[in-house]
């Protein structure tokens, strides 16, 4: 299975859990990992080459710091601009179909914050539902959530276990993951 992760943190060089997460799927070798702030600080995308690398794997993993219950603006043009009607969903868009999806990403809440309730008052499954159903609208199948939680807080070694943890999720198959 080739897989594909697209970290989209707007200052990766300063965070710590995102850094790590990454550092360890580099350890893997067989894994692309891409900086989409670093390849597009102008925020210019190239549509073309982001639906051919989309093509070109089976499993394509966003990792980016969950804030303001969303993602990072530059993902968020990401997927305005590389999903496109015709392409990706739509008559004709059929590119997509079968691919897997999944989120990895970052809070800096604790689990406890991110549940019915809670701080935040959702789980982080229910405030991923946007780029869930972009992504099935787009007929790729939506893996589950990698999360690490209280990530501002976070030792070292804590950070160390989650991207051990990560780089496992991020390799096992969907049918472990789904069911």
């Amino acid at each position: 299975m080739k897989i594909m992760v697209i970290v989209a943190h707007p200052q990766l060089n300063e965070s710590r859990a995102n850094q790590a997460l990454a550092l360890e799927l580099k350890k893997q070798g067989d894994i692309l990992i891409r900086d989409l702030y670093q390849e597009y600080p102008d925020y210019n995308i190239d549509v073309q080459r982001e639906q051919q690398l989309l093509l070109d794997y089976d499993r394509v993993v966003f990792q980016f710091p969950f804030y303001w219950y969303s993602c990072p603006p530059l993902l968020k043009k990401w997927f305005d601009d590389v999903l496109t009607y015709g392409w990706a969903f739509g008559p004709g868009g059929i590119h997509l179909k079968g691919k897997e999806f999944m989120v990895a990403t970052t809070a800096g809440g604790t689990e406890k914050a991110y549940r019915s309730g809670g701080d935040n008052y959702y789980t982080i499954s229910e405030l991923l539902r946007p780029i869930e159903r972009t992504l099935t609208r787009c007929n790729g199948t939506f893996l589950p959530a990698f999360v690490t939680y209280d990530a501002n807080q976070a030792t070292d070694e804590y950070l160390a276990r989650e991207a051990k943890r990560y780089a496992e999720h991020v390799q096992t198959s969907l049918y472990a993951l789904a069911h």
